[in-house]
């Protein structure tokens, strides 16, 4: 009788087995994205991934000024290369730039991942980004610019989540502290 194991239909071999994040964070700007997912990285030993570093990194400018200089059709393109690129090969924590969830192809891509969404109030996203954002979707009324954000936004966030935290009035440790509780 021989001792070999026999693999079965269910078996998965190591070079089949696809890198991807423990986790995937998305929410609207202010939602405290990359602080959570510092503070998650740091609590699981494993390496943070921001895709809007990724993208300033790349092109060597903030994402502000490519709104300016090249338009936010050109950062989408930019920003979903830099998802595809995040989900294919990070095996940690990744946030997700805030808008990156609108454009279908980074939906898709999410499917099959444990996205997490970090839902945040108007009054509390307005008052972290500040009145005199420079984020290049907010400029001029921060707050109105803000609820019509959020508005248009939440469904898709809700969507594409597997969990979704509420940050409102609570640290960024309490947040990460409940992601790693549902995580399990």
């Amino acid at each position: 009788m021989s001792t070999a194991a026999v693999s079965g239909p269910g078996d998965v071999a190591p070079q089949d087995i696809v890198p991807r994040p423990v986790v995937v964070l998305v929410g609207p700007p202010g939602a405290g994205k990359s602080t959570v997912a510092a503070l998650l990285a740091e609590s699981l030993g494993v390496a943070v991934r921001d895709t809007d570093t990724d993208i300033e990194e790349a092109q060597g400018t903030t994402i502000g000024e490519l709104f300016v200089t090249s338009g936010e059709e050109h950062f989408r393109e930019l920003e979903a290369v830099a998802v595809a690129a995040a989900l294919a090969e990070h095996r940690g924590v990744l946030a997700l730039g805030g808008g990156a969830v609108m454009r279908a192809e980074n939906r898709d891509a999410l499917a099959g991942h444990t996205v997490v969404f970090l839902d945040v109030g108007l009054a509390e996203a307005a008052s972290r980004v500040g009145l005199t954002s420079t984020r290049p979707l907010l400029l001029g009324n921060v707050r109105s610019q803000m609820k019509s954000l959020l508005d248009a936004r939440r469904p898709t966030y809700e969507a594409v989540a597997t969990h979704v935290v509420l940050t409102d009035g609570r640290t960024p440790a309490a947040i990460a502290e409940e992601i790693l509780t549902l995580l399990g």
